[in-house]
C-alpha cells in the first residue's frame, strides 16, 4: 500500500506538470487574442518555462536528495498552486510569464525527484523501465486532458475572454489535494544519499559528460524534445491559421497528438519487452518521416468554412497529430537505458542533465518553429522537422553502439 500510494503520487504529480508545461500551445493562442500579444512575443512563453527548468536543474539536481523527494514536490505543487491563483487575479501577460517560470523552476525540482524515485522504487532495469513508461504515459494522458480542460473553459463566440483564466483555480485545488497525497506517502529514500558534500555531489554531475554513453544519449533526448514540443506548442496555432479551424476546435483537435503520445507511450512497453530498443526506436523515426510527407500536403489550399466541426474538418487534422503515436516510445526508452546504467546515487545528478538538455530542446524547437510561422506558413515549419527527424536517428545509431560497450552492457542488461 505504501509503494502504491507513492507511485499514485507521482503520477499525479507529473500529471499536473504535464497540462501546465503543455498549456503553452493553447496559452499562446490565447493570450494573442486576449491581451494583443504578438506572435513572436507569444513564442517568448516557451523561454519561459524552458529556461528556468533548465536552470533549476543544472543548479540543485545533485544536491536534492538532501531536501528529500517527496518534500521537492510538494514544494513545486505549493509554488506552482500559487501562481495558478495569480493568473485569474491579475490577468496580464506578465503574470502568465511568471507562471510559467515558476513552473519550469518547480518542474525542475519535480522531474528530477520522479525519475529518481521511481529507481528507488524499482530492484531491476526491466522493472524501472515499465514504471518509466507508465509514469511518462500519464504524463501524456495530463496533455491529452489538458487540452480539453482549456478549451473548456474558452468562450467560443468571444475567444479572448478573459474566463478561460479560471481554468486555473481548478489546477491550484489539484495541487492541494496531491501536497495531502505526498504528505501521508512515505518513501525511503536512504539509498539515494552518497554522503558526498554539495560541491563533490555537483562535480559528480559534470562528470557524466565524460561519459560516451551520456554524451550521445543528451544529443538524442535533446533533438526529441525539439521536435515534440515544436509540434505540441504551434499545433493549435497551424490547426486555426492553416487549417482554419475555430479556436476552441483547434485546442481541442490538439488533443489527438496527446493522445497519441498517451497510447503510443503506455502501449509501447509491450512491443519493446520482446523487440530491441534500437530497431523499434529507429523504425519510429523512420516512420515519423513517412508521415510528415503524406500528412502536410492535405493541408495545402484549405478553405475556411463557417460550419467547420469534428465532422468536416480537413482530414490534415487527424492525420497529421498521429504522428504522436510513433514518436511516443523514444524519449521513455533512452531515459531508462542511460539511468539503467548508472548507480543509484546518479540517478538525480543524470536526471538533472536529462531536464537540462530537455529543456533546451523544447525551447530551440518552439523559438525556431514559431518564427517559422511568423514568417512562412505553418506547412513548411513543420516539413523542417524533417531535418531533427535525420540527426536523431543518426544519434540513436551511436547511443545504440555506446550501450553495447562491455561496461555499459553488462550495466543496462534487460534494457536491450
Amino acid at each position: 500500500m505504501k509503494r502504491s500510494r507513492m507511485v499514485l503520487a507521482l503520477i499525479l504529480t507529473y500529471m499536473i506538470f504535464a497540462m501546465l508545461l503543455n498549456s503553452v500551445g493553447a496559452v499562446i493562442l490565447q493570450v494573442m487574442q486576449g491581451f494583443g500579444v504578438s506572435k513572436s512575443g507569444a513564442a517568448t512563453l516557451e523561454a519561459f518555462k524552458d529556461l528556468p527548468i533548465a536552470i533549476a536543474s543544472f543548479l540543485v539536481a545533485s544536491t536534492l536528495p538532501r531536501l528529500g523527494y517527496r518534500r521537492a514536490m510538494m514544494l513545486g505543487l505549493l509554488l506552482v498552486a500559487l501562481a495558478c491563483a495569480s493568473m485569474p487575479l491579475l490577468q496580464t501577460f506578465w503574470a502568465t510569464k511568471l507562471l510559467f517560470a515558476t513552473v519550469g523552476v518547480c518542474f525542475a525540482l519535480v522531474k528530477v525527484s520522479v525519475y529518481s524515485s521511481i529507481g528507488l522504487l524499482t530492484d531491476d532495469p526491466k522493472a524501472h523501465a515499465g514504471l518509466t513508461s507508465t509514469v511518462e504515459g500519464w504524463f501524456m494522458v495530463g496533455i491529452l486532458g489538458s487540452a480539453w480542460l482549456f478549451a473548456a473553459f474558452i468562450n467560443p463566440e468571444a475567444p479572448g475572454d478573459p474566463v478561460w483564466l479560471d481554468v486555473y483555480w481548478v489546477i491550484a485545488g489539484l495541487c492541494v489535494a496531491v501536497i495531502a497525497l505526498l504528505a501521508s506517502a512515505e518513501m525511503d529514500e536512504s539509498a539515494a544519499h552518497d554522503g558526498h558534500a554539495v560541491g563533490e555531489s555537483f562535480a559528480d554531475m559534470l562528470r557524466l559528460l565524460g561519459r560516451p554513453l551520456v554524451v550521445v544519449f543528451l544529443v538524442s533526448a535533446f533533438l526529441y524534445v525539439l521536435m515534440e514540443q515544436a509540434i505540441n506548442t504551434w499545433l493549435p496555432t497551424f490547426n486555426r491559421e492553416i487549417l482554419h479551424l475555430p479556436t476552441t476546435l483547434s485546442v481541442q483537435a490538439a488533443s489527438i497528438f496527446a493522445g497519441s503520445l498517451a497510447l503510443g507511450r503506455l502501449g509501447g512497453g509491450f512491443v519493446l519487452r520482446r523487440v530491441r530498443w534500437f530497431w523499434v526506436l529507429g523504425a519510429c523515426v523512420m516512420a515519423m518521416a513517412a508521415l510528415v510527407l503524406v500528412a502536410l500536403p492535405l493541408a495545402a489550399d484549405v478553405q475556411a468554412r463557417p460550419d467547420q466541426t469534428w465532422w468536416n474538418a480537413p482530414a490534415a487534422a487527424y492525420v497529421f497529430p498521429l504522428i504522436g503515436l510513433l514518436m511516443a516510445p523514444i524519449y521513455p526508452t533512452i531515459n531508462s537505458v542511460v539511468l539503467s546504467a548508472l548507480p543509484k546515487t546518479r540517478h538525480a545528478a543524470m536526471t538533472g542533465l536529462i531536464v537540462v538538455f530537455s529543456a533546451l530542446g523544447g525551447t530551440t524547437g518552439s523559438l525556431i518553429t514559431g518564427q517559422l510561422f511568423a514568417h512562412f506558413d505553418g506547412s513548411r515549419a513543420f516539413y523542417l522537422l524533417l531535418v531533427p527527424m535525420t540527426m536523431l536517428l543518426v544519434s540513436l545509431t551511436l547511443l545504440n553502439r555506446s550501450a553495447h560497450t562491455p561496461d555499459t552492457a553488462a550495466a543496462v542488461g534487460g534494457q536491450e
